[in-house]
């Protein structure tokens, strides 16, 4: 016997054939900032929760539309409105090339995405954020998909919720995304006067200019757990007050512990709660 039978299996058991062999799939799970790792089917049969440590995974208005409107049957409004780049903005990169990349590499118009359709049965309007576009940044067609939203609530009666999901003003369109806050603010106003409900949902993150309009401004200011919302980051904050600040002072939960926020809701709940809060609304009369 040679010396390399000793090294040589004889029973070489089940073989599988190297056209038959596949690598991993890469998406296949998903680890959460505490080390959780989940299937990712699994997540998103969770709602995007990790089971272990309640993480709430960050998602889009189609993932939110899937959780809120019924059978996920919707009409979007004004889908094929787009922003433009009136001031000629340039910076190291052009904002029309950014445009271009952000709708490429999305499938999205821009960053909000606005739809009616039926939750629990009942017809509401909804305008959700997507982070994914340029950091959710609110420039011009945010401020008037949200204010044509709020007009068809207002003409059809419906009640409105926003979800926010922001890094704030989008600078490259200078004063003209600054005046969105005023005029979402505005369409808000006269939903207030028609008592038409309004549900403000901040998820992570909601910063900015949007912390400082629509998503403060709701009939019920809502979050999901862990959520960061503020309007500058804690270093401004700390330089502009000149104070050290608490630990965790723009988590949803420190922020509905002092009185900012009404309630914090897992979002496997959100649907029944949304509807919940809009029955508690209309059911009884607004105090004046």
């Amino acid at each position: 016997m040679s010396k390399m039978a000793w090294f040589k299996r004889k029973d070489k058991g089940i073989q599988t054939p190297t056209e038959a062999k596949k690598d991993t799939p890469k998406g296949l799970w998903y680890k959460s900032p505490t080390g959780k790792v989940i299937d990712t089917e699994e997540l998103e049969k969770n709602y995007y929760v990790s089971p272990e440590d309640g993480y709430h995974v960050r998602i889009g208005s189609k993932e939110y539309f899937e959780i809120l409107f019924d059978d996920n049957k919707f009409k979007e409004l004004d889908e094929k409105l787009e922003s433009k780049d009136p001031l000629r903005f340039t910076d190291n990169k052009k904002y029309t090339d950014r445009l271009k990349a952000a709708k490429e590499k999305t499938n999205l118009k821009d960053a909000v995405r606005t739809a009616v359709g039926k939750s629990k049965g009942k017809e509401l309007v909804i305008a959700c954020m997507d982070f994914s576009f340029i950091g959710g940044s609110m420039g011009s067609v945010v401020g008037e998909k949200i204010a044509r939203a709020a007009d068809y609530s207002l003409k059809k009666k419906l009640p409105f919720m926003i979800i926010s999901k922001s890094g704030g003003a989008r600078m490259m369109e200078a004063a003209l995304s600054l005046m969105q806050l005023a005029k979402t603010s505005a369409k808000l106003a006269q939903l207030a006067d028609a008592k038409i409900p309004y549900i403000s949902l901040c998820t992570d993150p909601t910063t900015g200019g949007t912390t400082a309009s629509f998503a403060m401004l709701g009939d019920i200011n809502i979050s999901e757990p862990g959520a960061l919302i503020g309007f500058a980051g804690p270093r401004v904050v700390r330089d502009t007050t000149g104070k050290e600040l608490p630990e965790g002072f723009q988590t949803a939960e420190f922020l509905q512990e002092h009185g900012f926020l009404d309630f914090i809701t897992h979002r496997k709940d959100l649907k029944d709660k949304i509807n919940l809060y809009i029955d508690l609304i209309t059911n009884q009369p607004l105090r004046t």
